[in-house]
């Protein structure tokens, strides 16, 4: 069976200015000329999502958002709905970030809900799943997961539009990463329970993304792990050369 195609997932967080579409540039003239082997995404903030879309336009280069609300539309003041964003040219979104989870109390079942809508908007949806330090120290990776898993994937979803995104919280922004080994554990656990979900074909096809201080000189080793399929990167996307430098792990 074929490996899904890889996706490096630029997240740009609380991040960006108007003046940031010259990165979207520079990254869309670096991948003409030195074509990638994978999908590249970036996600910006909300405020840049239309006109970094319309700056993508045309280019290899897709646009996402980070997170959107369970409802279509009505009175929630400072949220952004998902079709809101499908008609400014995002792309996917994510859903269930850690930082979300923890800054916003997100529950594995409000991630479900945000993750039904995405789809429902008509949109791919990438959902984060992690551990944080204290429950890897607890070994309790595996059973964390499990359960984000278990809760935050919609019973309906549509597999060949879900992107699972790895993260283990402890690494995220920290400039530590686990070893190859622990990478190729976890992973391997999240596809065994996708495959026991949705059956050896559509389980198989999921991509999972690892996350968590990806940078440059570490991309190559960790995007060769197996059930890696791409990366969600965070700080070092925010600049074109160096995501360019780790989408170059699968030049």
């Amino acid at each position: 069976m074929r490996a899904p195609k890889p996706l490096a997932a630029g997240n740009w967080k609380m991040n960006g200015l108007k003046a940031s579409s010259s990165e979207i540039a520079d990254l869309a003239a670096r991948l003409k000329a030195a074509p990638a082997g994978c999908d590249v995404l970036i996600c910006p903030p909300f405020t840049l999502v239309a006109s970094l879309a319309d700056a993508a336009a045309g280019t290899s280069v897709a646009i996402g958002a980070q997170d959107c609300h369970a409802k279509a539309s009505g009175a929630h003041t400072g949220d952004v709905s998902a079709p809101m964003l499908a008609d400014s040219g995002a792309s996917f979104v994510i859903v269930g970030h850690s930082e979300r989870r923890a800054d916003h109390g997100e529950t594995d079942a409000d991630v479900a809900a945000k993750a039904a809508a995405v789809q429902a908007a008509g949109l791919p949806v990438i959902i984060c799943v992690g551990e944080t330090e204290a429950e890897r120290v607890a070994g309790r990776e595996v059973e964390i997961v499990s359960g984000q898993l278990a809760g935050s994937i919609p019973a309906d979803i549509d597999t060949d539009r879900l992107v699972i995104a790895y993260e283990p919280v402890w690494a995220i922004g920290t400039g530590r990463t686990p070893s190859a080994a622990d990478v190729e554990a976890i992973h391997g656990a999240i596809r065994e329970k996708l495959v026991a979900r949705f059956g050896a074909a559509a389980g198989s096809m999921i991509r999972i993304l690892y996350g968590g201080s990806v940078k440059p000189d570490n991309a190559k080793e960790l995007m060769s792990v197996a059930n890696v399929n791409g990366a969600l990167v965070g700080g070092a996307s925010l600049k074109a050369a160096d995501f360019d430098a780790i989408i170059g792990a699968w030049r």
